[in-house]
């Protein structure tokens, strides 16, 4: 007997999770994501025609929607249950179209978290498809489209094949050539500290030179140094000011899109496309034993921190049982983002008393890495703020304070369960400083000034250019890791120890995009697009005239391209040797992913191989050899021979020219979580390395 409904949603995990729940009358089936999309092989939308878009079948994706065709026919209803989101009603929408589904009727079922309650609660409520929302996402779509499929053709004819321009990659690659700009037109400054090591009957503690008591004074050279140590008389200083604070710290609000990714490349290093992958499985559905397959997770694709008044009582309970009536929030403590597509909830777990020790049998390791940081979150951001106390104490002698700054936990709050992470910095260990009272005696037992150099800004990680897009409103949740992944398919930059460096191709089309379509890398018009796509789907704009409105310009703008965009020529440079297979001079050529050696006897000989780059220290196996650094497959440095296959030496660490001094063993550069040490590959020697 043909089930009396039928269900559609994107994802067989989702639907096998969902039809558990519906019951014997419900058939759930998948699209596997769209089912529709613009043609691959033309721009597909008629400019002169209200920018109509010409929707075809995806390749591949007939005998799904042939299947599809088959069980709707036999069905009294159809239900379609895709993601709620922009990308969800538009998929909606596809399948109403390819499926002869009235729009208007009540035909659309959305669930923020796919739960048994959350699910049937959903069926009782099914609506219209929203059309604004997908004229939103349908303006996003052609409007990508016309930059992509005009701007790559002229690229493709100006520097080479397979080129492309995208809206929003276009402004992520520009901050990050901003940023190396930066770092190349850096002027490092001069400037010095003095931190003293002082003792108060048998503790010691550390405090850095303040000012003269009525200002901070700063130190640029030694000169100034001098000035201030010349003053210093003997080791007696008096606590001349104290001041003791109660602080109060309060928890981060649970995650967004954005930062589920950036708190995922701190905490677990993870790039945002493998967060996604990770959270999309856990929102799908994971088979946890007897109650089967259940969602874990709400929807991952959010910027909004609300949080349903169901989940926060949830939490409450659970924080009052496990740690007390003193650990529960005192109150309302979210915010609305701004620009948040506030549909959602923000990322949580669906169920609090799932706790990450109790799936530990029935997750990977990293789904578990990815829902404890989810579930840390969450519980801390309803639990009491911590409290802090803090003590500053100025070291008086003369002229010259000393200022010295101690703080302990006096209460732990939510740091109990979970600190947020931090970019571009080490973390602070608390220190705590001696009991002191105003007017006490101290005794400085050691002064010790220090030359510092200011840093350039440092190179974008995944983590902050994900944070930097979102507050410079460009991109949404949806786009953040695949705008990341293009710009690094397509060679534009390549990570170098996690950071993101501009390749020469990458600045090549940069500077073309930006002499002649300034609009595509301009931070503020991308920003103020993502504005007009959200006024459309609030109704309160036309997608065709969001649209008219930028190709009227960026049209003019191509024909200029066209005729006046000069042809790069990327010319092969001498490699300074010879082919080992004909003999003919090898060049370096530039290739998708970098520069490389080739043959200069193309295409008669396909020789080519990598550039290796040499570290200065001869192999410690062989002695005839260098060593060389390798990327592995994986984008990994190591560290090898350049007489392989001759020689097999290999190494994870960079390999020092200096032999140990205590075993005669090769010594190594090793990486550790703050900074580097120099250590024995086989004894027990270290040391720090020469700044």
């Amino acid at each position: 007997m043909a089930p009396d409904y039928l269900v559609i949603v994107e994802s067989p995990a989702k639907a096998k999770t969902i039809e558990k729940y519906l019951g014997k009358k419900y058939k759930v089936k998948a699209s596997v994501g769209h089912v529709r999309d613009l043609p691959r092989s033309q721009t597909g939308i008629d400019v002169e025609n209200n920018y109509e878009p010409k929707y075809i079948t995806i390749r591949g994706k007939g005998p799904v929607l042939q299947e599809l065709k088959s069980a709707a026919k036999k069905a009294k209803k159809v239900f379609l249950a895709s993601d709620p989101d922009r990308e969800g009603e538009a998929i909606a929408w596809h399948l109403a179209h390819s499926l002869g589904i009235d729009e208007d009727s009540e035909c659309r079922v959305v669930f923020n978290e796919i739960t048994k309650d959350a699910v049937k609660e959903a069926f009782k409520h099914p609506r219209a498809i929203n059309r604004d929302r997908v004229d939103a996402q349908q303006a996003r779509r052609i409007l990508d489209r016309l930059v992509g499929y005009n701007i790559s053709p002229i690229l493709w004819k100006k520097v080479k094949k397979g080129l492309s321009a995208g809206r929003v990659q276009s402004v992520a690659l520009r901050l990050i050539i901003d940023r190396e700009n930066e770092i190349r037109n850096f002027k490092p400054e001069e400037y010095w500290s003095i931190t003293g090591l002082f003792g108060k009957g048998k503790k010691e503690f550390t405090a850095t030179f303040h000012g003269d008591g009525k200002k901070k004074i700063k130190l640029p050279d030694k000169q100034t140094v001098d000035t201030i140590l010349a003053k210093l008389d003997g080791h007696d200083f008096e606590v001349a000011e104290l001041e003791k604070k109660e602080r109060k710290r309060n928890p981060a609000p649970p995650f967004t899109t954005s930062s589920l990714q950036q708190e995922a490349a701190r905490k677990l290093n993870f790039r945002a496309r493998k967060t996604m992958m990770l959270a999309q499985q856990l929102y799908e559905g994971i088979n946890v034993g007897k109650e089967g397959s259940v969602g874990l997770i709400t929807y991952m694709r959010t910027d909004s921190t609300r949080i349903s008044d169901t989940a926060k009582k949830e939490a409450g309970d659970f924080i009052l049982s496990e740690y007390g009536k003193d650990y529960m929030a005192p109150g309302e403590r979210t915010s609305k983002q701004k620009n948040a597509q506030d549909a959602h909830e923000a990322i949580r777990p669906t169920s609090v008393l799932r706790t990450p020790a109790s799936l530990k049998a029935v997750l990977s390791n990293d789904q578990l890495k990815l829902y404890r940081l989810i579930w840390e979150r969450f519980i801390a951001s309803r639990m009491a703020p911590a409290v802090l106390d803090t003590v500053t104490a100025d070291l008086r002698q003369g002229e010259v304070v000393f200022r010295a700054t101690g703080s302990q936990v006096k209460f732990q709050g939510f740091m109990k369960v979970y600190v947020e992470g931090e970019d571009d910095k080490e973390d602070v260990k608390q220190k705590m400083l001696p009991p002191l009272e105003k007017g006490d005696i101290v005794k400085s037992l050691k002064i010790d000034p220090k030359q510092h150099f200011t840093q350039p800004p440092p190179r974008y990680s995944e983590a902050r250019l994900v944070k930097t897009m979102e507050e410079l409103g460009i991109g949404r949740p949806s786009t953040y890791a695949p705008t990341l992944d293009t710009i690094q398919k397509r060679g534009y930059v390549s990570l170098d120890a996690k950071r993101f460096i501009p390749t020469e191709l990458g600045e090549i089309v940069h500077s073309l995009v930006s002499e002649f379509f300034p609009e595509i890398i301009d931070v503020e018009f991308t920003a103020e697009m993502e504005k007009d796509l959200d006024s459309i789907e609030d109704g309160k704009n036309e997608w065709v005239n969001v649209i008219d409105s930028f190709y009227k310009d960026f049209e003019k703008r191509l024909k200029v391209a066209e005729q006046e965009m000069e042809k790069v020529v990327i010319k092969d440079e001498p490699a300074g040797e010879d082919c080992e297979k004909c003999g003919s001079p090898m060049v370096i050529k530039m290739g998708r992913y970098g520069k490389f050696m080739a043959c200069s006897n193309f295409p008669d000989c396909r020789n080519t191989k990598p550039i290796l780059k040499k570290i200065g220290v001869a192999c410690p196996k062989c002695k005839k050899g260098e060593v060389v650094e390798r990327k592995s497959k994986t984008k990994r440095i190591f560290y090898s021979c350049d007489q392989y296959p001759d020689c097999d030496f290999i190494s994870w660490d960079k390999p020092v020219s200096r032999p140990c001094p205590k075993c005669s063993s090769m010594l190594v550069e090793k990486k550790l979580k703050k900074g580097k040490q120099i250590q024995c590959s086989e004894c027990d020697y270290k040391e720090q390395p020469q700044q």
